[in-house]
């Protein structure tokens, strides 16, 4: 089998034995025998163990989501809606929150930390691409920031929620996004405020160099710098 499949065997097989024994070494070993993959092997595709087998797990969650948005009709949609219908395809793309209960406890540990706060950033990324998002400036960033704590609060709150059909969850994620909207409206606003401008003109030139992450011989920077915006703006100075 190629390396897709063994994954998938995987995770299938770890399905039976992460609800009760978490994500650890027990149900790695498990899911290993289950699917019929040799120690070794294993090992070489998830050299952490099961850490690695969890962000697997979030990454077939990630991949089912973004099928179903290319399946989706959102044209008619207002933008906001659209955001709120990709979280809420990722959620659905679940099929046991125990699942996603004991990745939580996994990636709440101080050493697992920052895998899981990758995990969510990675996914807020997919899903701004996926809706057309071009930003190459500091709101790359923020975009994601922001879509990242309405997506980890509603995932507490959904892992939480027996509502009919998660109903009291979508209503938490639309308030959630409005939030982040009247967020967006005073941001706004303050961009039109004269005295503001001024007083504000230093650090706002600071983040107009900030640029997304490129495509380039250090691929895993978090950014890079705008030198040359930079020189432009010494050469007006001079």
């Amino acid at each position: 089998m190629t390396e897709p499949d063994l994954t998938t065997e995987m995770l299938k097989a770890a399905a039976t034995h992460v609800p009760f024994d978490g994500w650890s070494q027990i149900s790695f070993d498990a899911a290993a025998r289950d699917a019929g993959v040799a120690p070794g092997v294993a090992r070489a595709l998830f050299p952490r163990g099961a850490v690695d087998l969890a962000l697997a797990y979030h990454a077939a969650g990630d991949a089912a989501m973004l099928a179903r948005l290319e399946e989706a009709d959102l044209a008619d949609m207002r933008f906001r809606d659209r955001i709120a219908a990709a979280v809420r395809f990722r959620l659905e793309a679940v099929e046991d929150r125990e699942m996603v209960r004991r990745g939580m406890a996994l990636f709440a540990l101080p050493h697992h930390a920052a895998d899981g706060a990758r995990a969510i950033w990675q996914t807020c990324d997919h899903i701004w691409t996926a809706l057309g998002d071009t930003s190459d400036d500091i709101n790359w960033y923020t975009k994601r920031a922001t879509l990242s704590g309405v997506y980890g609060s509603t995932v507490l709150y959904w892992l939480g929620d027996d509502s009919d059909g998660h109903a009291a969850t979508w209503a938490f994620l639309d308030r959630r996004i409005d939030n982040v909207m009247q967020f967006e409206k005073t941001k706004a606003k303050m961009r039109e405020n004269p005295v503001l401008t001024r007083v504000l003109a230093g650090p706002l030139d600071l983040l107009s160099r900030i640029r997304a992450p490129q495509a380039g011989p250090m691929p895993n920077m978090p950014g890079h710098w705008n030198v040359a915006s930079e020189k432009h703006g010494k050469q007006d100075q001079t």
